[in-house]
């Protein structure tokens, strides 16, 4: 798809211990798919300490915090389903977006975000697909 979001930054059916493990996980894929150095995964940990990245709608998006953007390589979402959920707070989350936004784009990706998640039925839907194509399908082109 992009150079964004493709179908190697997403994880399907996934059972997440806590807030910590969605975190760590969504910041784990963003390295090993090379869009992040290893030390931005605290800084979105630290990120989640000043304000929750639970945004509503059983979504969460971590992030790093200011000044973690000298660990990112090149802007990335990362896209983890947890059908169960994880809890933020007293909140599930069913859908676990990290990103990271290289060069000033991380607030353009979070608006395109959450225009699609804004929608309750594109929730239900990713929390309900079955294959990563679903989730290209109803993310879309996130070019920034």
């Amino acid at each position: 798809m992009n150079d964004i979001f493709n179908e190697n930054n997403i994880i399907l059916n996934a059972t997440l211990k806590d807030k910590a493990d969605a975190i760590e996980s969504a910041g784990k894929i963003l390295y090993d798919q090379g869009y992040v150095e290893k030390d931005y995964i605290p800084c979105m940990h630290a990120r989640e300490e000043v304000i929750s990245t639970y945004i509503g709608n059983n979504v969460a998006i971590p992030h790093g915090i200011d000044g973690s953007e000298k660990y990112i390589k090149k802007s990335g979402i990362s896209f983890i389903q947890v059908p169960e959920g994880v809890l933020y707070g007293d909140e599930p989350a069913y859908i676990v977006m990290g990103v990271a936004g290289k060069d000033g784009t991380h607030l353009d990706i979070l608006m395109k975000l959450a225009e699609i998640i804004c929608e309750t039925e594109n929730i239900e839907k990713l929390r309900n697909a079955k294959t990563k194509q679903e989730v290209l399908d109803i993310i879309g082109d996130l070019e920034v």
